[in-house]
């Protein structure tokens, strides 16, 4: 009688191949993941409805419900106001929703599935952030066609105004690693939701963006003026409307959107490789 001698078969592992991966291999995996998040908005159209909606009805009810009142009845002095500062905001509010899909994707399976396939790991996490700013660019072209149809003037130039929007998009995407790492520690996709808008709001509305700070409460104007939405309002205002220090609000916006990168991105990236 013979005996086999039965071998365990190798288990590919993954992971040493991610570190034989290099950049070219990584940016063609990161356009392949990108393309196939677009190819999820083409699909669920209904999900683009907060980048291309949210512009719209923000820049009416604060305009035409609450600009006459802020500003005394002068309503298209408001719209010079408010406008900057939502344009600025306008990339965080589309990034804190990356989490929540992010959140999806490890629930449904598709995280399994990309642990399956030789790719780089770091494509999965920066896919996400191209097609966010993507997403962002659309949203901010969208609010500044409806400002200039609602009368809005830019009184600087193009140049300003491309610069306003790049700050808005850089600011937003060091907000992305932090969504993402609220979707991979959170449990559910509604959590993540339900903490993003518990950090979202007191942000929006503890700032610059919809009313002067000079008539808040001591309390919330010191809040206001730590809040880098209030810098990221100012910048885009001084940016567009030729008034005011640019400098300054554009130094601690960069300033907060490169400490936000260098904290949350490598907990993002260690969360990442833990989960998958």
């Amino acid at each position: 009688m013979t005996t086999a001698t039965l071998t365990p078969a190798r288990v590919k592992d993954t992971r040493a191949e991610d570190t034989r991966i290099g950049l070219a291999g990584t940016l063609r995996h990161v356009g392949a993941l990108t393309r196939r998040n677009l190819m999820r908005i083409k699909a669920d159209p209904e999900s683009m409805f907060d980048a291309v909606l949210m512009p719209i009805v923000f820049t009416v009810l604060f305009v035409y419900v609450f600009g006459g009142a802020i500003f005394a009845g002068n309503q298209d002095e408001y719209k010079q106001f408010m406008i900057p500062g939502l344009l600025g905001q306008t990339g965080m509010t589309l990034a804190l929703a990356v989490g929540t899909g992010l959140n999806s994707d490890f629930q449904t399976g598709v995280m399994d599935r990309f642990r399956t396939l030789p790719i780089g790991r770091a494509s999965v996490l920066l896919s996400k952030i191209v097609a966010e700013t993507l997403r962002a660019l659309l949203s901010s072209a969208i609010l500044l066609t409806f400002a200039f149809i609602l009368g809005f003037e830019l009184k600087t130039g193009v140049p300003e105004l491309l610069a306003a929007v790049g700050l808005s998009l850089v600011f937003g995407m060091s907000i992305v690693w932090i969504s993402m790492l609220l979707g991979m520690s959170m449990k559910s996709a509604q959590a993540v939701q339900g903490v993003s808008m518990l950090v979202l709001m007191p942000m929006q509305f503890g700032s610059s963006i919809f009313a002067p700070t000079d008539t808040m409460p001591g309390w919330l104007q010191a809040f206001t003026k730590v809040n880098p939405l209030s810098a990221l309002a100012d910048a885009s205002r001084s940016l567009l409307n030729g008034q005011g220090a640019v400098a300054h609000p554009v130094m601690i916006v960069l300033i907060w959107s490169a400490a936000a990168t260098a904290v949350f991105a490598p907990l993002a990236v260690a969360r990442f490789r833990k989960r998958t």
